[in-house]
C-alpha cells in the first residue's frame, strides 16, 4: 500500500475517533463525576460530536504538517451534500403535523391488525413502526425515515422507562431495518446513491434485486422483536391524545418534505426550501412543537466529520476491496461498514475497475446489511441517536450494547440477501 505521511496521520486519528464513539458513556462518568469541568466531558460524551471533532483536528494536523492553503482546500473539496440534506430532512420530518399524519396512518393500520389477529394496540403499532416506516425510507429516504421512526418509538417506548434489553433491541432492529428499508429504490439509501449512477442500477432493478430479500428481512425482524417483547408494551391511548393539526397545514407540510427529498441533491434549493419551511413554521406556531434543530444540527455536524475523516482513508480501504471474491466483498462490506459508513465503503468500490454484476451486488448487500452495527455504519443512525438519546442511562448510547443488540436483526438479513 503507498500512503503519506498525511494520509497515515489522518487513518490514526480515524482510528482514535472511531475507538471515542465506544467510549462516550465513560466521559458521561467523567462529567458525574468531576462537576468543576462537567461541561468538557458532556461535550466529548455526545456521540453526534465525535468526528466532527476529530475532524478538526484533523484540519489541524493539516495545518501544522503541510500548510494552512492545503488544509482549507482539502476542506472545501469534501462534498457537503448527505450532511445538509440530513439536518434539513430531520428538521421537516420530526415536525408535529409530519409525525401526526405518520401516527394516524400507523393507528388506522393497528386497527386493521387488531381485528385481524386479536391482539394488543401497543404490540401492532410496534410492529408497524419497525417495519412500514423503514420501507418508507425508500420513497422518503432513509434519513426522513429513521426521524419518523425515532419520534414514534420514543412516545411508544422510551418514554414509558423500558428494560435496557428493550431499549437496545429496539434501537438494533431500528437501525438494520431502516438501512435495508431503502434500497427498494435507487435514490433512497446513501449506500445505494453512491453507486446508482456509475453502475446504471435504476430504481426496477434495485427492486428486482433487493425488494423481496429486505422485505422478508425487515419483517422477520419486526415480528420477532414484537414477539419477544410484547408484554412490556404500553398501550399507547394517552399519548395518541393530540391536539387535531388542519388539514392544509398537514398538506403544506408534507409537500415540505417532497420538495426537499425531489431535490437531494442540490443543497441550495433544499435549504432554501428548509428556510422557507422555518419561516412557515414560526408563522402557525399553535400547529407546531419546537423543531428540532439542534438534533439536527448535531447530526449534521457529526455526518460532515465524517466526510472529512473518511476522505483520506481510501489508501487502505481500496486495495483491501481490490482483492476481494464476490463473498469475501459481502462479508469483508459487512464488517468494515461497522467502522466506516457505508456510503463511503461502496463508493471507493465503484472506482474498482473490471468487477462483476455479482461482486458489485455483493459489495452493496453486506454494506447496507452491516449499516446498523455501529452509529457511524449508515448516516441516518446518528439522526436516530439524537432523538432517542436522552432516554438511555446518562444519555449516553453504549456503542458495544448496541453492537450486541443489531447483531441478531444483521444475521437474519445475511440469511435473507444469501438464501433468497
Amino acid at each position: 500500500m503507498n500512503f503519506t505521511p498525511t494520509e497515515l496521520g489522518a487513518s490514526i486519528i480515524f482510528l482514535i475517533a472511531v475507538i471515542h464513539t465506544f467510549c462516550t458513556s465513560y466521559f458521561e462518568r467523567l462529567a458525574n463525576q468531576n462537576p468543576d469541568h462537567a461541561g468538557l466531558w458532556h461535550l466529548l460524551g455526545e456521540v453526534e460530536i465525535v468526528f466532527g471533532f476529530w475532524a478538526s483536528i484533523l484540519i489541524i494536523f493539516m495545518w501544522l504538517s503541510n500548510n494552512l492553503t492545503t488544509a482549507k482546500e482539502y476542506a472545501n473539496s469534501r462534498n457537503y451534500t448527505e450532511a445538509l440534506f440530513v439536518f434539513a430532512i430531520m428538521v421537516v420530518a420530526g415536525s408535529k403535523p409530519i409525525l401526526d399524519f405518520a401516527n394516524q396512518i400507523l393507528n388506522m393500520l393497528s386497527k386493521a391488525i387488531q381485528a385481524v389477529f386479536r391482539i394488543r394496540q401497543a404490540p401492532a403499532l410496534y410492529f408497524l413502526t419497525l417495519s412500514i416506516t423503514p420501507l418508507l425510507g425508500s420513497l422518503i429516504t432513509e434519513p426522513a425515515a429513521m426521524t419518523l421512526s425515532a419520534f414514534l418509538l420514543r412516545d411508544l417506548v422510551y418514554r414509558h422507562k423500558p428494560s435496557t434489553l428493550l431499549m437496545f433491541g429496539t434501537l438494533g432492529v431500528l437501525f438494520v431495518n431502516i438501512s435495508i428499508g431503502g434500497t427498494l429504490t435507487n435514490f433512497a439509501a446513501p449506500p445505494v446513491l453512491m453507486v446508482a449512477s456509475t453502475w446504471n442500477w435504476d430504481s426496477a432493478f434495485m427492486f428486482s434485486h433487493f425488494g423481496l430479500k429486505s422485505c422478508v428481512a425487515i419483517f422477520i425482524n419486526a415480528l420477532t422483536i414484537t414477539l419477544l417483547f410484547r408484554n412490556q408494551l404500553t398501550e399507547p391511548q394517552q399519548m395518541m391524545l393530540t391536539k387535531k393539526t388542519p388539514l392544509i397545514v398537514t398538506l403544506i407540510h408534507l409537500l415540505f418534505l417532497i420538495g426537499i427529498v425531489g431535490v437531494a441533491h442540490d443543497p441550495v434549493i433544499f435549504i432554501w426550501l428548509l428556510l422557507f419551511f422555518i419561516g412557515y413554521a414560526a408563522a402557525y406556531p399553535k400547529y407546531q412543537n419546537p423543531l428540532i434543530l439542534r438534533e439536527a444540527l448535531l447530526v449534521g455536524f457529526f455526518l460532515a466529520g465524517l466526510v472529512v475523516l473518511g476522505g483520506l482513508q481510501s489508501w487502505w480501504l481500496q486495495p483491501i476491496l481490490e482483492q476481494m471474491s464476490p463473498t469475501a466483498a459481502f462479508y469483508g462490506s459487512l464488517t468494515l461498514t461497522a467502522i466506516t459508513d457505508n456510503a463511503a465503503l461502496t463508493y471507493l468500490g465503484s472506482l474498482v475497475n473490471g468487477t462483476s454484476l455479482e461482486f458489485k451486488l455483493a459489495l452493496v448487500s453486506g454494506a447496507v446489511a452491516g449499516g446498523g452495527l455501529t452509529v457511524i455504519a449508515n448516516a441516518p443512525n446518528p439522526a436516530g441517536i439524537a432523538i432517542l438519546r436522552s432516554y438511555f442511562p446518562n444519555a449516553a448510547v453504549s456503542a458495544s450494547f448496541l453492537l450486541l443488540a443489531a447483531i441478531p436483526p444483521t444475521i437474519i438479513t445475511i440469511f435473507a440477501y444469501q438464501l433468497l
